[in-house]
């Protein structure tokens, strides 16, 4: 998991296209996989856990759909996890020259 991280922001990387091929949107696949992963690790009902993106106006949106009890967990103690995850997400999307942003939904 941490090997595809640190290809998200292109440690270690051979190569950088930056001519908007289809790599891209496996990266931001790449990225919904990533997030899916640390919210499971994070709840108490990882089944119930449904991570998703969608194209919006500004930019590419990777919504966290889980239990009422867990979005606690999620957010973290004043918003500290979720910026944290946010903040790894934004700086992976910036890597790609595409703005990718973080929601909880609830």
């Amino acid at each position: 998991m941490f090997k595809s991280l640190l290809k998200l922001f292109g440690v270690g990387s051979k190569s950088s296209c930056t001519c908007g091929c289809s790599a891209e949107g496996n990266k931001v696949r790449e990225l919904e996989h990533f997030v899916d992963y640390v919210v499971r690790a994070l709840v108490d009902y990882p089944d119930e856990v449904n991570v998703s993106s969608r194209e919006a106006e500004n930019g590419t949106v990777i919504s966290i759909d889980c239990r009422k009890e867990d979005i606690g967990k999620v957010v973290g103690k004043r918003g500290k996890t979720i910026m944290a995850i946010r903040s790894l997400v934004s700086g992976a999307g910036g890597r790609l020259q595409q703005r990718i942003s973080v929601e909880v939904v609830d």
